[in-house]
């Protein structure tokens, strides 16, 4: 019989095969290369003999091939998968990254960061990914995408290792699946939504029993951006049927703060009638800005 490679992932646990790997187990003689290999003890443990050899002996059954490889060294051999990664699979890997650099020996940078010190990453690398998408760049938003999400798992490692009442990446994870699984019980559940206006207006009706919320504006973050606050909030009002009409623009130019206030605040409710983000038409105004004055400068 020839050569027989058995390729598993270093994100399965060891033992965790296929059926077609335990039936190749147990067809003749095993060997791997490195006795410290993550599944010998496994195999061991389920009555598998497991020899030590330099490389695959001649008339070896089954050659264990070291997790993550696919076996491209024996072009000839017949590859079993015994484990693969599921999606989302490699985010194990960075907790890993992340285990290693706040533990003993790990980066002292990183050790130093509180919840606080990396509040103005989180902003940084949120504004670098709206960046991303404004911009059309591929490449760039799967780059920005990690960076932020670099940010989730670093707060959450920090609340890990609090000495009272820590929570990990894992409870960060199970708290928004469970969230999705609630509101969309048109999904996972019996009820029906016919529109994707269907969908947000029962969200908004879950999110408000689940948080107790008795006005219209609980939960608002009012730090956001003054334009999307404003266009937030009017939705909000709106959609509670709250009878607070939203500012009114004084006409004409504003000549104080408050009028200049109103007036914003009145050009957002516009913009949200229209189905236009404010904060986003503002942030596309200023780089077509940006390119008439580089273009300026360019003419000389």
């Amino acid at each position: 019989m020839s050569l027989v490679l058995l390729a598993t992932s270093p994100r399965v646990a060891p033992g965790l095969l296929s059926a077609a790997a335990w039936d190749a187990l147990r067809s003749g003689p095993v060997y791997v290369a490195d006795e410290a290999h993550p599944q010998v003890a496994a195999l061991r443990a389920a009555g598998i003999e497991v020899a030590v050899a330099p490389t695959p002996p001649a008339g070896a059954v089954v050659w264990l091939l070291p997790p993550g490889d696919g076996g491209a060294a024996f072009p000839d051999a017949l590859v079993v998968v015994g484990s693969e990664d599921l999606p989302g699979a490699r985010l194990l890997d960075l907790v890993a990254v992340m285990d290693r650099l706040r533990s003993p020996g790990g980066c002292p940078w990183d050790a130093e960061q509180t919840h606080r010190s990396l509040a103005t990453y989180l902003l940084e690398e949120t504004y670098e990914t709206l960046e991303a998408i404004e911009s059309g760049d591929d490449d760039d938003l799967r780059e920005e995408l990690g960076d932020l999400l670099l940010q989730v798992v670093f707060h959450a490692r920090l609340a890990q290792e609090r000495p009272s009442g820590p929570w990990g990446i894992d409870e960060v994870a199970a708290g928004i699946a469970d969230k999705l699984v609630r509101r969309h019980p048109h999904v996972f559940g019996d009820a029906q939504a016919a529109t994707a206006s269907d969908v947000g207006e029962r969200w908004e009706r879950l999110k408000r029993e689940e948080k107790n919320r008795t006005s219209a504006v609980d939960g608002v973050p009012l730090a956001q951006p003054a334009l999307s606050l404003a266009a937030k909030l009017v939705h909000r009002v709106e959609k509670a049927g709250v009878a607070v009409p939203a500012p009114s623009s004084p006409g004409g130019s504003p000549e104080s703060a408050e009028e200049v206030g109103d007036a914003l605040f009145a050009l957002a409710a516009a913009a949200r009638d229209r189905g236009i983000d404010p904060e986003q038409a503002l942030r596309d105004a200023a780089r077509r800005y940006v390119a008439a004055v580089q273009a300026a400068e360019a003419a000389g």
